[in-house]
């Protein structure tokens, strides 16, 4: 194989690319933000992914482009769609995934399920959505945010007024995405990934725990999904991945509600945080299938390696510190755990690296992922 894919951006998501792509005979090419990034290893050419002058000159060093993140802006997108070079998945797709508020008119216009929105251009709609719906809601901003950031749950119009000021200063007009505050018993994911031709295929949808707005656990496959759950899940997520044409991987973030409907929350045409497990979890990892998605070949089984795998991520930890700094402890005390670094400094709250233990026994798999993390933690 002498294809050569270009991913823009130089984040984990870049970083585990690399070894599906050496095994697969697949060159990598990264463009990365900055030097020292987690995806260095990869990272042929460092920029700005919003200069069009440095993101074509990457583009022409490679057979397809794609992504680790979602932020590249449409018009340097276009340019290169104009050129002839392969993007996937393409602006007409990532645009969904760009602005939330496209995002929820298109899925609506499919029939698709999801909680009762609106786009507000004042405090006053605000407020009057707020009325309907109980007095709270959930706000988001249409575009930038991730990992809890740009979206508040809110009692009152004036707990956005500096979303609505800065709308209001950037000169070019715009909206908030307000939705009803759902009442869910859990979160779960659906992946999936497709190929320019057409070909999907679905890994078991998972169950997600949100903390602070930020994934920290991952069960696969989600517990007591079988069944209506399961297929529903799959069923969405097809849908959405045929109607915006989406190609690669896409993560369909999915609230299970405490009266049994199943409705969208958030898309990531990328692969997802939710899918970190299926490294070693599934006969085909999310970033290998992205690569061969993206690259139009044969997609790979998605079938699991055992009963349960559970995923946690390491958030920040001690200042300064790296992962390897505690792994001989981690690994000696748990030996079934796979220890995942991505090469970062530690911060509060930042993603680090991700701990996955996989097995026939839910509760033992649990009990040693949870301590194999707790090892990295403060």
């Amino acid at each position: 194989m002498t294809k050569t894919v270009g991913v823009i951006g130089g984040g984990q998501l870049a970083r585990m690319m690399i070894a599906p792509a050496i095994e697969l005979g697949v060159e990598i090419r990264v463009l990365a933000e900055a030097p020292g990034m987690s995806a260095q290893l990869a990272a042929t050419a460092v920029g700005d992914y919003r200069d069009l002058d440095i993101v074509r000159a990457f583009a022409r060093t490679v057979d397809v482009v794609t992504f680790d993140h979602e932020h590249v802006p449409q018009a340097v997108l276009r340019a290169l769609v104009d050129e002839g070079i392969p993007v996937h998945p393409g602006p007409d797709a990532l645009q969904y995934a760009q602005d939330k508020l496209l995002m929820r008119a298109k899925l609506s216009e499919l029939g698709l399920p999801v909680p009762d929105w609106a786009s507000v251009e004042t405090p006053e709609e605000l407020d009057a959505f707020l009325t309907d719906h109980g007095g709270r809601a959930v706000v988001k901003t249409a575009r930038g945010g991730y990992d809890g950031k740009g979206v508040r749950v809110i009692d009152g119009p004036t707990e956005v007024d500096d979303w609505f000021t800065a709308l209001a200063e950037d000169g070019n007009g715009g909206a908030l995405l307000v939705e009803e505050l759902v009442d869910f018993r859990r979160e779960l994911a659906q992946q999936v990934a497709r190929r320019p031709s057409g070909d999907i295929v679905a890994w078991p949808v998972v169950e997600t725990v949100q903390r602070d707005g930020i994934c920290a656990e991952v069960v696969a496959p989600a517990p007591a999904s079988p069944g209506r759950i399961a297929e529903l899940s799959e069923d969405i997520a097809v849908r959405i991945a045929d109607g915006l044409g989406v190609t690669g991987m896409l993560a369909v973030e999915l609230f299970e509600t405490t009266d049994d409907r199943v409705l969208v929350n958030e898309l990531a045409m990328r692969p997802h945080n939710s899918g970190h497990w299926s490294i070693d979890g599934s006969t085909t990892s999310q970033f290998e299938q992205h690569l061969r998605a993206v690259l139009d070949l044969p997609l790979g089984s998605t079938g699991i390696l055992q009963p349960w795998s559970m995923m946690i991520n390491v958030l920040g930890g001690p200042e300064g510190a790296t992962m390897p700094d505690r792994y001989d402890e981690a690994m000696r005390e748990h030996p079934t755990a796979k220890f995942h670094s991505y090469a970062k400094e530690s911060r509060p709250g930042r993603k680090v690296g991700h701990v996955t233990v996989c097995g026939d026994d839910l509760d033992e798999v649990a009990y040693q992922a949870r301590g194999a993390a707790g090892f990295f933690k403060e």
